[in-house]
């Protein structure tokens, strides 16, 4: 079997497929973007195209050591967000030819179904704890929710105490052992993050995310030394190599690489394994389309260290177009009791509907995300 063709499409609400199509019929589908960054993804999977025509697509981790080593310059967001998708795509075809779902391809399941949550809130929390209760009636057990809007380097108690009152909304109509993930979305700097860490204390959150960035993970540590609630982040790490540093520096419980991201199923198949060395869970971030979470999906599968899947229906972001609408086998995406099945069949186990995928980029997405500012002018992470 040979590769013909590598197609890409940009489709809402924010997203990038990869189509490869080889000379026996078999097509295999991936998901590569980095939001806010779709084209320049896109256009990366092209200039790699030349290295994956011709090629045995079977070969996945020679492809994928040529894709990330040949290249001289290596790793960062839109490289390995490239690769990722072509990784995703190749993994798809050899399941197709095989007949077997991809985790079977990977030593086989080491769990029968996989917890999943929902988001609340937008990025401008409200409203949260009738959301929350909303998702729990609808068999959720955990949701995740923006802690705060904009956020100075120090800032005032009055926007700590509206976090408290969101969280606490959410304890109070959900009960006691409802899960709460509560996302600072790098918005928060060093000295306010130990301040939320701690007050958060009192309402048991399942994990605080991204106290910091990535880019001042020595400050991670810290953090945890200022709360007895554990630390998750990596969505905006790319490779095993930036994982490493941080599993050294420490001070973190919950990975969260995304497949979209961090070199598709291969790499984070590695990143996850190296995490579990450390005691390290994971929980592959995935505010994305069906692709990318049926990549997750079935790796999680093959992960002992899995605890929990992001997924993307019913999210804030997603205007225009959702999840299932790419899917014909929306049956498969099903959430039960807050789990999702395992994928049942062959290949990454999403059925892409094509003529909607081709509609959609005849008219490209440019998502870009917001750009906030303080009430002093300057620049605000969002």
């Amino acid at each position: 079997m040979k590769i013909t063709e590598v197609n890409t499409y940009a489709v809402r609400p924010r997203w990038g497929f990869v189509e490869i199509v080889t000379d026996e019929g078999l097509a295999g589908w991936g998901e590569a973007v980095l939001e806010g960054h779709c084209d320049t993804v896109l256009a990366c999977v092209h200039e790699m195209e030349s290295y994956l025509v011709g090629a045995d697509p079977a070969r996945i981790e020679d492809l994928w050591t040529t894709l990330y080593r040949a290249g001289f310059y290596r790793g960062g967001g839109v490289l390995m967000s490239a690769i990722s998708g072509i990784d995703q795509a190749l993994w798809d075809i050899k399941g197709k030819a095989l007949g077997a779902p991809v985790y079977q391809l990977m030593g086989g399941a080491c769990r029968d179904r996989m917890k999943v949550y929902s988001w609340v809130g937008g990025d401008r929390p409200t409203d949260v704890g009738a959301a929350a209760l909303e998702r729990k009636k609808a068999g959720f057990t955990a949701i995740k929710m923006n802690a705060t809007e904009e956020l100075q380097m120090v800032d005032s108690y009055d926007k700590i105490d509206a976090v408290l009152e969101r969280v606490a909304a959410i304890r109070q109509s959900c009960g006691k052992y409802f899960g709460i993930a509560i996302d600072f979305h790098g918005r928060v700097h060093k000295p306010m993050a130990k301040i939320l860490a701690k007050k958060l204390e009192e309402f048991d959150p399942m994990f605080l995310e991204e106290p910091v960035l990535c880019e001042n993970m020595e400050c991670f540590p810290e953090i945890a030394a200022a709360c007895n609630i554990p630390i998750a982040t990596g969505e905006r790490l790319y490779s095993r190599y930036d994982f490493k540093r941080l599993l050294k520096i420490g001070g973190v419980d919950i990975i969260q690489p995304d497949l979209s991201h961090a070199g598709g199923i291969t790499e984070v198949k590695k990143i996850a394994s190296m995490a579990e060395a450390f005691d390290v869970a994971l929980a592959p971030h995935c505010p994305l389309g069906p692709i990318a979470l049926a990549s997750c999906l079935n790796l999680d599968a093959t992960c002992y260290n899995a605890v929990i899947q992001e997924q993307s229906i019913g999210i804030h972001y997603n205007v225009g177009k959702s999840v299932l609408d790419y899917v014909t086998n929306p049956e498969d995406f099903a959430f039960v009791d807050g789990c999702a099945a395992l994928p049942q069949k062959p290949g990454l186990g999403v059925q892409v509907n094509k003529a909607l995928v081709q509609k959609e980029n005849e008219a490209p997405h440019h998502w870009k995300n917001p750009v906030w500012r303080h009430a002093d002018g300057s620049i605000a992470e969002w």
